[in-house]
């Protein structure tokens, strides 16, 4: 069995086909640029030369087209025909309270879809948009739709309500929601099976570090707290979004200073966070270059990163009650030793130590901590897309 993974962006689709047998992926792409000049396809096979095709892509329908082409091609491709692709699996980022776990796309889910999309107006209409797309052009083949906020619907209540008026959650959703949630997820998983022990014993702080951010508190397997809230603006100072500050500086903002609530809006999601105090970039690595040549304020866009996590870390153990292992995992989880070094420096007492030597790696599951360390720690490449396949083929099974 094949499955077809796709994540729809405004203007971006990234997809992978992933052969369930064995799960292992035969192919991945990125199609940038839609309904924009320049629109690139570029495919990735292993053992091949990237196979790039440039050509006007109207919308997302043309990009998918596009894209189940390039899977076909005789020279270039993975399968004869489509009729191999078992079902597709589609990445949806808000499902508000409605669902906890991944679902087959009816066209009620698709009604239930849209009236989502006032909660993640950037990121849900392009979604479907998508399923969209893959429906018009594959009618008989099985959709599932996989939500990043899922996971985290196992949350208490005291966690995720706010303290505003009661009925702006009765009538209006608001609440904390959470996102990558099919990240944590994942990594929770592999950090369990790499530990030997059944993730229902174990109590996880799993921390998705990349130019979007976040932490989320597992326990006995189940989110119970997460650094995201209502939207991916809040928790963590990330790339250019500043995260949880004093939500009175908005209307300060507004009132005193005459901007509108669209600027404000732009200002906190794309002119803040580390490129913001930085006023170098949103990519951790060139504020680490610029810190490395003397920039107080690169160093400091880091302290306050760094510092953030750590509170975050400190947060979800008292939380939990304790914590057995903490897992860094996405881009700069994953691949920057100096972010975790510094984060863990100072949680000593929560009973975990960094190895430097063992620290020194990038991009694959790894034990980090000392051999007496109480607390493990760990990266562990995320993996969304198994993720989601993993979803869309118990589902149609």
């Amino acid at each position: 069995m094949k499955v077809l993974v796709i994540n729809c962006g405004s203007s971006s689709l990234k997809y992978q086909l992933i052969d369930m047998s064995n799960e292992k992926s035969l192919a991945q792409g990125l199609v940038e640029r839609i309904g924009i000049e320049g629109s690139i396809l570029t495919q990735k096979v292993e053992g091949r030369d990237k196979y790039i095709i440039e050509t006007p892509m109207k919308d997302h329908k043309d990009a998918i087209k596009l894209v189940l082409g390039a899977l076909v091609d005789e020279k270039n491709g993975v399968i004869k025909d489509m009729s191999e692709i078992s079902a597709v699996g589609h990445r949806v980022v808000h499902g508000g309270e409605k669902y906890a776990e991944s679902v087959l796309i009816t066209e009620k889910v698709m009604k239930e879809l849209d009236e989502c999309a006032k909660l993640a107006p950037l990121h849900n209409p392009p979604n479907i948009i998508g399923i969209e797309a893959c429906q018009a052009l594959m009618p008989n083949t099985p959709m599932v739709a996989v939500f990043d906020t899922a996971f985290h619907q196992t949350m208490p209540e005291e966690a995720y309500i706010y303290a505003l008026p009661y009925e702006l959650y009765e009538k209006h959703g608001i609440r904390k929601y959470g996102f990558h949630g099919t990240s944590h997820k994942y990594v929770s998983r592999v950090a369990a099976e790499t530990m030997g022990k059944n993730i229902e014993d174990l109590k996880i702080v799993t921390c998705h570090l990349g130019n979007g951010a976040s932490l989320c508190a597992v326990k006995n397997g189940k989110s119970v707290e997460t650094s995201m809230g209502f939207t991916p603006l809040a928790g963590l100072v990330m790339g250019t979004r500043c995260g949880d500050i004093d939500p009175a500086i908005a209307t300060y903002l507004e009132t005193d200073l005459g901007m509108s609530a669209k600027e404000v809006n732009n200002l906190m999601n794309k002119q803040s966070g580390v490129f913001g105090i930085s006023g170098v970039s949103s990519d951790f690595r060139d504020i680490e270059n610029a810190a490395a040549e003397g920039s107080k304020r690169a160093q400091l866009a880091l302290d306050v990163f760094h510092h953030r996590v750590k509170e975050f870390i400190g947060a979800y153990a008292a939380a939990m009650g304790g914590v057995d292992c903490v897992v860094f995992t996405a881009g700069l989880g994953e691949n920057a030793k100096e972010t975790r070094e510094e984060i863990c420096k100072g949680l000593e007492f929560l009973g975990f130590k960094i190895d430097t030597e063992k620290n020194n790696v990038r991009g694959k599951v790894a034990e980090i901590s000392t051999d007496d360390s109480k607390v493990k720690v760990y990266v562990i490449p995320t993996n969304e897309e198994l993720m989601i396949a993993r979803d869309t083929m118990s589902l149609i099974k």
